[in-house]
């Protein structure tokens, strides 16, 4: 049975962008194993952090091939869902996190990630690095 796919959060770029490492490379050696998918959310919290334009490319050229989630209607209506549920149970968090996780969601993924609000979602399996 293949692994599930991989969605790789903002603060995965981030973070590993801060350390001198290079993200698309090391998406890049887990898509030989697995798909990795992206998604808008990603995508725009991303790009508008990159200074360079030359980079900015980079990161379109390898995100143009990942596996898409599109933010259809049905992602937001499981956004505005699950958004509701959290804040009635007293968990409040921003909208762009919750986002990523319907994506993810939606194709069976894992999310790849240091932000630790993925852990307070329901139904998601959140990790800051994959075996």
């Amino acid at each position: 049975m293949p692994e599930s796919p991989v969605l790789a959060d903002s603060s995965y770029y981030i973070r590993l962008s801060r350390e001198g490492r290079n993200p698309l490379q090391e998406l890049q050696a887990l898509a030989r194993r697995r798909d990795v998918a992206t998604c808008g959310i990603v995508r725009c919290e991303v790009a508008r952090g990159l200074r360079v334009a030359a980079v900015l490319e980079k990161f379109r050229r390898a995100w143009d091939v990942m596996l898409y989630v599109p933010a259809d209607h049905r992602i937001w209506q499981d956004t505005e869902t699950l958004l509701w549920q959290l804040d009635r149970a007293g968990t409040c968090l921003p909208l762009s996190d919750v986002m990523i996780a319907c994506c993810a969601r939606r194709i069976g993924a894992v999310v790849l990630t240091f932000d630790e609000h993925f852990q307070r979602i329901p139904g998601i399996r959140a990790v800051s690095e994959i075996g």
